[in-house]
């Protein structure tokens, strides 16, 4: 499990936009970005700095993921046939992390990942906690006997805030089949998500 090293809603004013959607992001009051020079003028990004702005955004979006696993999951894309922008898309919300984050198991993407390497999900009836594994189409995910109890599973399936994606079926308040890979425009992003610079930024 990768370590988060600094605040997550730093992220939000550093990118200045509230990327998980949550109402309790510091972007909602304060939209600049934090530290003493926050306020101070911003300069025109290059085009380098626009897809790298991007790249942070997204790999911030999954947990903050390591860059080697990041840049693993973009060389297994561009391998892929198709788009490989969409492929990565499709590559990253397959993470078992994501699917519980998306079947609203847990409020946020780190929590998920919190719930998983404690070891309260399974996958197909057998208890996994690696957040990485990959999800294939069909696969079921549940939550464990002692996570349906827990406030933290209770809070997150009680957020207004965000719905179950269509390819994320559940199957009572505890289990969800995870029934195909999703496309980029069936993501429910908060914010605008530019995976082609993110192509531009690693095939420079």
């Amino acid at each position: 499990m990768s370590k988060r090293k600094s605040s997550k809603y730093k992220l939000d004013r550093r990118m200045g936009e509230n990327i998980w959607g949550r109402p309790k992001s510091p972007v909602n009051r304060r939209e600049y970005g934090p530290g003493q020079h926050g306020q101070r003028r911003k300069s025109k990004l290059s085009d380098f700095g626009i897809q790298l702005r991007a790249k942070q955004k997204l790999k911030g979006y999954y947990g903050d993921v390591t860059e080697k696993q990041f840049r693993r999951a973009y060389a297994e894309a561009a391998k892929m046939k198709g788009d490989t922008g969409m492929n990565l898309i499709g590559i990253l919300e397959q993470r078992l992390d994501m699917v519980v984050y998306r079947a609203k198991f847990a409020p946020t993407i780190f929590a998920a990942r919190q719930i998983v390497s404690h070891g309260h999900i399974r996958v197909n009836g057998v208890k996994c906690n690696i957040a990485s594994r990959r999800i294939k189409p069909g696969d079921v995910v549940s939550l464990g006997e002692k996570a349906q109890e827990m406030a933290l599973v209770i809070e997150a399936q009680s957020l207004a805030e965000r719905d179950i994606p269509e390819y994320v079926a559940p199957d009572g308040t505890d289990k969800v089949t995870f029934t195909r890979v999703p496309t980029l425009d069936e993501v429910p992003y908060p914010v605008k998500m530019e995976p082609n610079l993110v192509v531009e930024f690693y095939s420079r």
